[in-house]
């Protein structure tokens, strides 16, 4: 589908931008996922070969109400160069609960929908193969999903949690903030508490991680980050066995902001094409 969606125009800073003042890129189609519709913007770079990987950037979850209303919202603009610099077939788009895509958060949730995404990538572009990008607890669902599909040739995560056990603790408290940042919106949602919590301790970043390798992986990582500590990131590395970890000094938790880390990223994609080219 082609139908660009609306973003909605940031409660601060200019239209057209989000609070950080980074430019914001209108999503350019959509896919189903289950009953949902998810909002995506995926770009098919011209000029280049057939033989073209695809890439899958995964925005985390919400920490605000604009967050939510406007997660991804620069993510476009970073797949556009993606595209275009590094000749991947790339998409991001927003998981149900945020942004314009319709539904409400739930983990189980989320992993079906990045399932899904890999599928509609695969459909529309037919990418020799894919690799998969992911911001904080986007990182975390990524390397859930990539450790059992044989598609995913990489990895590279961004800030990304070890595991959900923080939510799992606290799950009926979790739930009301997720209703207070409008990423639950249904009255009754969900149906069960109990089965919505289990997902917390079913998905296991770390396990994951062991099971993907010896396909490739980055685990990137503030050592300021004051939402997820480095430890996390350490984990995941150490589990994998032969991750590659940068931490970065005195970055924060969003480092899709810190020019070092995107030029660490477009480094990493370089070679991981270069080597299947090879």
């Amino acid at each position: 589908m082609g139908t660009p969606w609306p973003v909605p125009a940031p409660d601060v800073g200019g239209a057209g931008s989000d609070p950080d003042g980074a430019a914001v890129v209108a999503m350019n189609g959509s896919f189903r996922s289950g009953p949902h519709t998810l909002a995506r913007h995926l770009v098919i770079p011209t000029g280049r070969d057939d033989l073209r990987p695809g890439m899958i950037l995964c925005h985390g979850f919400p920490i605000g109400p604009l967050d939510a209303r406007r997660s991804a919202g620069t993510f476009p603009q970073l797949i556009d160069r993606i595209a275009h610099d590094l000749g991947y077939v790339a998409m991001t788009f927003n998981f149900r609960g945020t942004g314009p895509s319709t539904g409400d958060f739930s983990l189980q949730g989320w992993v079906d929908d990045l399932r899904t995404a890999i599928d509609h990538l695969i459909a529309e572009a037919q990418p020799t193969e894919v690799v998969l990008v992911g911001t904080t607890t986007g990182g975390s669902i990524a390397i859930c999903v990539a450790a059992d599909d044989p598609r995913v040739r990489a990895a590279a995560l961004l800030s990304a949690r070890a595991d959900f056990d923080d939510w799992a603790d606290h799950p009926r408290r979790f739930l009301e903030h997720a209703r207070e940042i409008g990423a639950v919106k249904t009255p009754g949602f969900p149906t069960s508490v109990e089965e919505w919590t289990r997902a917390f301790r079913r998905f296991r970043p770390t396990d994951a991680a062991r099971r993907f390798a010896p396909r490739p992986l980055l685990v990137m990582h503030g050592d300021d980050d004051e939402e997820v500590p480095t430890s996390e990131a350490r984990q995941l590395a150490q589990a994998h066995g032969s991750a590659e970890l940068s931490l970065l000094v005195g970055a924060g938790h969003r480092l899709r902001h810190d020019p070092r880390a995107i030029a660490l990223l477009f480094g990493w994609l370089e070679r991981v094409r270069a080597v299947q080219a090879a």
